[in-house]
């Protein structure tokens, strides 16, 4: 029985980081975990949500390489 232990990184370790969209939507919250980075995200703020394409474009912050996903549209909760 082997005592090694894999490395495991934090599930809200940040690897994306979010563009355009609400104007109110803080700086901290721009910076996230996403599970999928490759397809659209669908993020709830309020009563709605905000969805963000994937691009091909990177930044680095804080030496953490993030990419980028594009704010296209907002859709409402339903009632």
């Amino acid at each position: 029985m082997s005592s090694a232990q894999p490395e495991v990184l934090p599930a809200h370790a940040p690897n994306i980081v979010l563009r355009g969209g609400p104007a109110w939507l803080p700086d901290e919250q721009r910076t996230r975990y996403a599970t999928h980075v490759e397809g659209n995200l669908k993020v709830l703020f309020g009563n709605a949500y905000e969805h963000f394409l994937p691009t091909a474009e990177t930044v680095e912050q804080e030496g953490v390489r993030l990419r980028v996903f594009e704010w296209s549209r907002r859709t409402y909760v339903a009632e």
